[in-house]
């Protein structure tokens, strides 16, 4: 008896060194061979390694990376990166356009960026020079919740990543569900340029933020660019409850003063005119909860 349980016991011993040592191999033949990862235009990329040095180049990419990543291995910023604090800790990297020594002088292992902020050439030239570009794509603000998740598998912070998206999307069901079924929604104009008129379009994340909080965008038509330009008799025709992109005093300066047939809109004459803050209603990013709750302040006041 005393024998098969020596013998039972080497056995065990002998299969855990096989498995440990099995585990290092693969380890070992995974760091040889690296890693691939397909972003959100099906792009694939190959890294030799998992990334450590990293960067964005968006401020949106900047505040994700900040709010998961270790921010030591967070190497430049944006010029327009202003979010968090401890961005100003780190060199500028001129975005747009990209300057190509500036980065390869940083040596990143992957850059993080967002579908139409990036010239996919540029991304090209970068891959060509041994520096992958990872795009991400939003439409609605689970893609966002999703998009930080991404970062933190990409970059080993898993476990960061997914408990503040958890947190996040709670958040948003909770406000969802206190609008959903609104009878007859609010509808939202939101414009982003005076001159042209630039707003923004159906296939934009307000889209979506707006629907979470029982209100829909006025613009129906879904447009080939996402930042569409409307004419005066356009926007009439919508004639929105709610107009936003600045104070109804900044506006009657400008956009009101230089097309005073938009006076006549319901916005304008129920006094339903706000000023969203710009870095909250642009970027998708981990302040998205906070986004919906100023907008929620606009639509129920």
């Amino acid at each position: 008896m005393k024998n098969k349980i020596i013998v039972y016991s080497l056995c065990l011993l002998l299969f855990m060194v096989a498995t440990i040592a099995g585990c290092q191999q693969k380890q070992e033949q995974q760091q040889e061979q690296g890693i691939t990862i397909i972003d959100d235009l099906g792009r694939e990329l190959h890294l030799p390694k998992k990334p450590v040095r990293v960067f964005g180049f968006t401020s949106a990419m900047a505040e994700m990376l900040f709010a998961i990543g270790d921010t030591a291995n967070i190497i430049a910023r944006t010029p327009d990166s202003d979010y968090p604090a401890a961005v100003y800790t780190k060199p500028i990297v001129s975005n747009y356009p990209v300057d190509l020594e500036q980065v390869l002088a940083l040596k990143p292992d992957l850059i993080f960026t967002s579908e139409g902020m990036t010239p996919l050439d540029v991304a090209a030239r970068l891959e060509e020079l041994g520096i992958p570009v990872y795009y991400q794509k939003y439409r609605t603000v689970e893609d966002v919740l999703r998009g930080i998740e991404d970062i933190g598998r990409i970059t080993g912070r898993e476990q960061v990543a997914n408990h503040l998206a958890d947190s996040l999307r709670l958040q948003v069901q909770q406000l969802e569900a206190k609008y959903k079924n609104r009878p007859n929604p609010l509808q939202v104009l939101t414009i982003t340029w005076t001159d042209p008129i630039y707003v923004y379009g159906q296939n934009t994340l307000l889209t979506d933020k707006l629907r979470i909080l029982g209100a829909e965008n006025a613009v129906k038509e879904t447009f080939d660019q996402p930042y569409p330009a409307l004419t005066r008799e356009y926007i009439l025709k919508l004639n929105p409850d709610i107009l936003m992109g600045g104070t109804k005093e900044k506006l009657e300066q400008t956009f009101f003063s230089q097309y005073p047939e938009l006076r006549k809109i319901k916005a304008y004459q129920t006094n339903r005119i706000y000023a969203p803050t710009g870095n909250l209603i642009e970027r998708p990013g981990p302040r998205i909860v906070e986004s919906l709750k100023e907008l929620e302040g606009f639509l129920y006041p």
